[in-house]
């Protein structure tokens, strides 16, 4: 009996798509193998949604990701994003803080032949801000299972994905097998803020012939995504006694006309839509979001500073710098039109994601592979689908040469208050992921 397992021709019954090349058996153990782990699964993700790994507290959770890959055997690589290494790459965005806590961790498989094709299975460790505590039902970092949800900060985006990517492997070795050919599994950050976390990877050297991406995105694959643009906006005013109100120049409301000019920049890019392929359809694909305003000093002076934090979108395609000329241009025609402003204009500073977006062309291998597994997991094929959101797939696409499958559980509340992932869903993309690895990299059997 050889050691490698070769995939079989047989197609499983009820798929909706291209049958299935693993051996129908094997694909149910696998299947099996994927529900037996699955309570140790579900404790492993609460884990780490008790570690609050928000932007510059991430080395706690990495640490924990550190030791789960290096337990299981992986040759794991931990350090910090150089700045240096990545900020000459064109998938670079600029940095305003401190990255001695912007860890990565990658846990890298290595078969005893290399007969399949390799593997990066990419997940991020960061997660946003919380909010008021008080607004949550229970507290965000204390996980609560309510019926098929599994609830915390992170839960969704994208904890689960991470523990799909861990115990998808695990599945396999319970089983006695593991990949014949190089898996790398990836911890990242900064993905909520700039991308920095998997280019800084890709700019290490970590290569592969496809890439998965669990991230929440309801049981289908993402087709294409925006670009986003991270900028802060300052205005300066005259500050003056409210008695005299009038004589003086309100940088909080001149903070106001600028937002409402963005508004019309916004609705201009969203009209620009059918020029570009998969978000014809879309309602709204461009978002702009004022997610941050801070100006003022006391509450009976008119304020000399207001400073406003933006996050817009933008297509495939568009390249960052000129979609921020554009930016630049509508602030300073609008700022022509205030008689403050336009002797003393807005400054504008880009903080976080400088990212183009992605398109991930139709029938490639890596696609038809997961259109199996999915179909052998879920007995229906797989959708896809365009989002207007940033994903980290846009680094392996745009800038590896790679085919970048972003495809993970159902969640609710991502960003919000309650975040929650579907126990169920969460079980069944493991095992579509698991199916993924072992057709895609074919199996050997474990070195006794």
């Amino acid at each position: 009996m050889t050691d490698t397992i070769t995939p079989a021709s047989a197609a499983p019954a009820g798929a909706h798509t291209e049958g299935s090349r693993l051996d129908p058996a094997l694909a149910e153990a696998i299947l099996a193998s994927v529900k037996q782990g699955f309570a140790e699964q579900i404790a492993f993700t609460q884990d780490l949604i008790r570690l609050p790994s928000l932007r510059g507290r991430e080395h706690t959770a990495q640490d924990f990701m550190a030791k789960t890959l290096r337990d299981r055997g992986y040759a794991v690589d931990r350090w910090a994003i150089d700045v240096d290494e990545i900020c000459h790459h064109p998938g670079f965005s600029p940095v305003k803080v401190d990255y001695q806590n912007a860890l990565n961790v990658v846990g890298t498989h290595r078969p005893r032949n290399e007969t399949g094709r390799s593997l990066i299975l990419n997940g991020h460790i960061d997660v946003v801000p919380e909010g008021p505590h008080d607004m949550w039902t229970n507290p965000p970092y204390e996980p609560v299972i309510e019926g098929d949800w599994l609830y915390g900060r992170g839960s969704g985006d994208m904890k689960a994905g991470i523990a799909v990517n861990v115990f998808a492997m695990d599945a396999l070795r319970r089983l006695g097998y593991q990949p014949a050919a190089t898996v790398h599994v990836q911890s990242v950050t900064e993905e909520e803020c700039t991308g920095n976390g998997a280019l800084a990877c890709l700019v290490r050297g970590y290569r592969a012939d496809a890439a998965i991406i669990p991230e929440p995105e309801d049981e289908m694959l993402v087709r294409a995504n925006v670009g986003v643009i991270w900028f802060k906006v300052t205005t300066r005013g005259i500050p003056v006694h409210v008695r005299e109100a009038g004589s003086g120049a309100n940088a909080i409301e001149a903070a106001y006309r600028l937002m409402q000019a963005l508004r019309r920049l916004e609705a201009d890019w969203n009209a620009r839509k059918t020029a570009h392929r998969y978000f014809e359809e879309l309602d709204h694909p461009i978002n702009l979001n004022f997610g941050k305003i801070e100006g003022g000093d006391w509450a009976s002076s008119v304020p000399a500073w207001c400073t406003f934090d933006c996050r817009v979108s933008i297509y495939p395609g568009v390249d960052p710098r000129d979609a921020a000329a554009e930016i630049e241009a509508c602030l300073s025609e609008a700022a022509k039109g205030d008689a403050f402003l336009a002797n003393n204009p807005p400054e504008i500073d880009y903080n976080g994601f400088f990212a183009e977006g992605y398109v991930l062309e139709e029938g490639s291998d890596a696609e038809k592979t997961l259109g199996r597994a999915h179909a052998r997991a879920f007995s229906r094929g797989l959708e896809s689908f365009v989002t207007p959101s940033y994903l980290d797939g846009r680094v392996f696409v745009l800038y590896g040469d790679c085919p970048c499958l972003v495809y993970g559980p159902i969640t609710a509340g991502v960003h919000g208050f309650d975040e929650r992932v579907s126990l169920a869903s969460m079980e069944r993309v493991t095992g579509a992921i698991a199916l993924f690895i072992a057709e895609w990299c074919g199996l050997e059997k474990i070195d006794a």
